[in-house]
């Protein structure tokens, strides 16, 4: 079959500019911000079945009291597999902004989807580790482990302690697994890699203390434009204001602000280092010295120490158990 001349050269010509039309199309830029990702694996969570016995058999499970059970927990995880492996991918990205804000009502509606999802996540790795996959539960609980810390980021202490209690199972299940003996060389030294990169503590706990900080400042604005501080007081805080209350005033801020920054160089040392500090601190931050407003809000920095000291004493055992097993 002979094509016309003149037919060729139009469909060369056509070819030529959509090629060139295409080559100029621009994708649009793909995301570094992994919130944007765990946004829609949280969007993918299927509702586990409410009976009381099959919620006390996950808590058991990922809490390493009981064995992994396939007939009664497989269908939960592949309900959920979706969400589980978008989390994963998403711990790739090197950005995570939740796009809080500095504001004391700011939405937190993702943080018990991701207290879920981090559980879902160390049970998809026992059951890798069940079927015999051993590398790929490694990498579900140090995928686990950077989940947790993007969870924490940017957000207040309330943040910080969901993260921890999302990775500290992850933490525990490592250690079984060195202890068996039965990984490899790589994955052992993906483990150790991970954790050595983690803070001591896990977290950035000073600056989660630096934020609560910021939203009761944000709250204190807002109170003393309130017509009825009292009554803002009453909403914000869900209980009535103290009699005689009254808004903090610009000597009270200045003196608390002194104080939280004691407290966040405090938290920026060891838990052992800062436990000192602290025991002092917590003793001004509960005097009548300091607005009682600023009393009733301020989180025990003693508390936020112990949770760090249990991250960190679970972060420190890992890695003597490595040594114990010999480093690959």
């Amino acid at each position: 079959m002979r094509l016309n001349t003149k037919v060729v050269i139009f469909l060369c010509a056509f070819l030529l500019a959509a090629g060139a039309a295409s080559a100029q199309t621009k994708l649009p830029p793909e995301t570094r911000n992994a919130a944007l990702r765990y946004w829609l694996a949280f969007a993918e969570l299927r509702d586990p079945p409410a009976d009381q016995a099959t919620q006390e058999l996950l808590e058991r499970t990922a809490a390493g009291q009981t064995s992994w059970d396939e007939s009664k927990l497989g269908p939960i995880l592949d309900k959920n597999e979706t969400a589980i492996l978008r989390m994963q991918r998403a711990t790739r990205l090197p950005e995570c902004d939740w796009g809080l804000e500095q504001a004391w009502n700011a939405s937190i509606a993702y943080a018990p989807r991701a207290r879920v999802l981090a559980r879902l996540n160390t049970l998809y790795g026992l059951r890798l580790a069940a079927k015999g996959d051993r590398s790929g539960a490694v990498g579900a609980w140090l995928d686990g482990i950077l989940f947790s810390q993007h969870v924490a980021q940017g957000g207040t202490l309330i943040f910080a302690l969901i993260a921890q209690s999302g990775m500290l199972p992850n933490l525990r299940v490592l250690v079984e697994a060195v202890e068996s003996g039965t990984l490899s060389d790589t994955d052992r030294r993906r483990i150790e890699t991970a954790v050595r990169a983690l803070p001591e503590s896990g977290f950035d706990w000073s600056g989660a203390m630096r934020m609560e900080e910021a939203v009761l400042y944000g709250m204190v604005d807002q109170m003393s434009q309130s017509p009825n501080p009292a009554d803002f007081y009453a909403t914000a805080m869900g209980e009535p204001a103290p009699r005689n209350f009254s808004v903090p005033s610009a000597a009270d801020r200045a003196h608390y602000h002194d104080l939280m920054n004691r407290a966040e160089d405090a938290l920026r040392l060891s838990p052992a280092e800062a436990q000192t500090r602290l025991s002092g601190l917590s003793g001004e931050l509960g005097s009548g010295q300091v607005h009682e407003f600023f009393r009733r809000t301020t989180p025990s920095v003693l508390r936020v120490n112990e949770s760090r000291s249990v991250v960190a004493a679970a972060r420190e055992r890992l890695l003597q158990t490595l040594a114990a097993k010999g480093r690959p």
